[in-house]
């Protein structure tokens, strides 16, 4: 409505129908009173049926639609940053457990290697002790060798000092002697 009045009071107040001052205004023999009337009807028949108001209707319901897509794209929008936080939430949830996986595998490997420090210490020790047997049963063996020699020897050299000293009487007698001794010895 404010739009009808507003080109009415300048069709009539500016118009080069004034400047020309031969037809008067309100003349259907002016143009611009003619056009003007053509105006004022098609803004009536619009008004009429009702065109502003279906218009209206048409732009209230494009606006609808528009705020209902806005409100579509906050709750997109908004599931979109609960989605964002969920998946950062179970980033920093698996990035922990990788943690704690690297440090379990960290403090598994310090205990395997103390275990195979131990273990190692052991066998070190364990063949040290058979090395130290060996020692002393080379030892052993080799007393035992020079001693059994040694008494090889000594019997050797008394035989031969026995014999030289030695009648065939006595060695009958002494023979004799042994034979006595052992039969008592093993009855």
């Amino acid at each position: 409505m404010r739009i009808l009045t507003v080109a009415t009071a300048g069709l009539v107040s500016a118009g080069p129908a004034f400047a020309a001052g031969d037809k008067p205004f309100f003349s259907l023999l002016n143009t611009d009173f003619v056009v003007l009337l053509g105006l004022l009807v098609f803004i009536a028949i619009l008004v009429y049926f009702k065109v502003p108001s279906l218009v209206m209707g048409m732009l209230d319901k494009r606006a609808e639609g528009i705020k209902s897509e806005l409100d579509e794209a906050r709750a997109l929008r908004d599931e979109a940053q609960t989605l964002l936080a969920s998946y950062e939430r179970k980033q920093r949830e698996v990035q922990e457990q990788a943690d704690r996986i690297v440090a379990s595998a960290k403090e598994e490997a310090g205990v395997a290697a103390e275990q195979a420090r131990a273990d190692l210490a052991k066998s070190l020790e364990r063949r040290m002790a058979a090395a130290e047997e060996q020692i002393e049963n080379a030892q052993a063996a080799a007393i035992k060798e020079v001693r059994d020699q040694s008494i090889s020897v000594a019997m050797a050299v008394a035989r031969e000092a026995i014999a030289k000293q030695m009648t065939a009487s006595q060695a009958d007698a002494l023979i004799d002697a042994s034979i006595e001794q052992v039969d008592t010895k093993l009855h």
